[in-house]
């Protein structure tokens, strides 16, 4: 395979030429130059050739050193365009090259999709259910747990519905768990409001909710949507919900109002003991990402670091 790698920062990417990249391969959302270029502070999109293969970098600068990160309400990036069975050594050897040239040290998150990550890489977990089957199929892959939690929201009368205010959904999101996720911060929300506040407008972000017979809300998930899949990216359960299984019957309503659309339903994780125990209630299947540190600085700069 004859192949040329070259980085180019974000202001001298083609953006038609590296959406329709994405679009191509059903990479995930996160990959969309829109995406990248509101969540990340900066970054350098690796081209394969004409784009037939991509791969977003994304960058900080600390003490004018470079290095690679993971935004916030980024899961996975990694390579586009390339499979295991094309994939060989030496555009592997070429491509991690192109990284260190952007960045000597950091974290990236390879997609699922990318195999040969396994050989250098952490595995994390990410659950998923398949949207194409009927509720009720869906629903029969439920714990048994899960169902009787059900049940007894059932008895709540509980009123799921939808709701525009976007704004409302990031900020139950933060104040409710904005202080474990210390990594997120104040420019971080502010960023991803204004990058879902313009995907509302072409229906690639939704919000749900449950609430009360009072009206208040006890649960609200912010959804993702794209072609391929609705990405449950921000889903607060308020401490009136927990005492009501809210949480349940709000994830249980989303995959009955979208069952047998033929997306794929994304749980955005999680390794964390309770969070992976709640996902796997409904059913959900692991499909694993790969978390990648390197560091390969100066011997000197590693030993001022420690």
């Amino acid at each position: 395979m004859i192949f040329q790698l070259k980085s180019l920062p974000k202001k001298n990417i083609d953006p038609e030429k590296w959406d329709k990249c994405v679009f191509d391969n059903k990479a995930l959302i996160y990959c969309k130059k829109q995406y990248l270029d509101i969540m990340a502070d900066e970054w350098f999109g690796i081209v394969l050739n004409n784009y037939e293969a991509i791969m977003p970098i994304c960058i900080k600068q600390k003490f004018g050193i470079r290095y690679g990160y993971t935004p916030a309400f980024v899961q996975q990036l990694g390579l586009i365009g390339i499979n295991k069975l094309t994939t060989t050594n030496e555009l592997l050897n070429a491509l991690k090259k192109e990284i260190l040239n952007i960045a000597r040290y950091g974290d990236i998150q390879f997609n699922y999709k990318n195999l040969f990550a396994t050989a250098f890489c952490e595995t994390k977990t990410n659950f998923i259910i398949d949207l194409s089957n009927n509720y009720e199929h869906i629903y029969g892959n439920y714990k048994n747990d899960l169902k009787q939690n059900l049940k007894k929201a059932a008895k709540e009368e509980f009123i799921y519905t939808t709701t525009s205010d976007v704004e409302f959904a990031v900020d139950t999101y933060k104040n409710t768990y904005g202080e474990r996720m210390t990594n997120i911060l104040e420019y971080d929300y502010l960023n991803f409001k204004k990058l879902c506040t313009q995907l509302a407008t072409t229906n690639n972000c939704i919000v749900r909710q449950v609430l009360n017979k009072q009206q208040e809300v006890l649960a609200i998930a912010l959804l993702l949507v794209d072609e391929n899949r609705i990405y449950n990216i921000a889903n607060s359960n308020t401490a009136l919900g927990r005492t009501t299984e809210a949480n349940h019957f709000l994830i249980d309503n989303i995959l009955q109002e979208f069952a047998g659309s033929g997306l794929t339903f994304d749980f955005e994780g999680s390794d964390l003991p309770g969070v992976k125990q709640f996902y796997q209630k409904f059913g959900a299947l692991n499909e694993p990402y790969y978390h990648w540190h390197f560091n390969e600085l100066p011997w000197w700069i590693k030993w001022i670091k420690k």
